[in-house]
């Protein structure tokens, strides 16, 4: 049975693990305990799916929870993919946040045609700074 949390305590190892087996690890900084340790730790929602100890799925946010989140990562382990466990994060991330306020995402590529089906309307203006 797939449980989902707001309140575990997820370690780096354990959300790096998670991103490999997602292939979101393609393009976050798996190399690096600490930036996935800041990641976690700065992030103001989380919420975890577990498939009783093994963590399969998180959806990671930055939100002021009235107008705007943005979820920075979702991810869920390959081999449980097409279960509605990415949907289910993301309406579990919507129930903690005010009416009306909205969530942006930037989709990685190879999930970039997920989002529509979902609700999310397409906004090509998006822009990225890297340091």
């Amino acid at each position: 049975m797939i449980t989902y949390t707001e309140q575990a305590s997820i370690s780096p190892e354990q959300a790096i693990d998670l991103y490999i087996r997602s292939t979101l690890g393609e393009r976050r900084p798996i190399d690096s305990i600490e930036t996935f340790a800041a990641m976690l730790a700065n992030a103001n929602l989380t919420i975890s799916a577990w498939d009783g100890e093994n963590l399969i799925g998180i959806s990671r946010s930055l939100t002021d929870f009235a107008y705007v989140a943005y979820l920075a990562d979702l991810a869920v382990d390959e081999h449980y993919q097409r279960q509605g466990i990415g949907k289910r994060l993301i309406e579990e991330t919507q129930e903690r946040l005010e009416p009306g306020c909205m969530i942006v995402l930037l989709a990685a590529p190879k999930a970039n045609t997920y989002y529509e089906h979902l609700g999310f309307e397409h906004n090509p203006r998006a822009w990225i700074m890297k340091k």
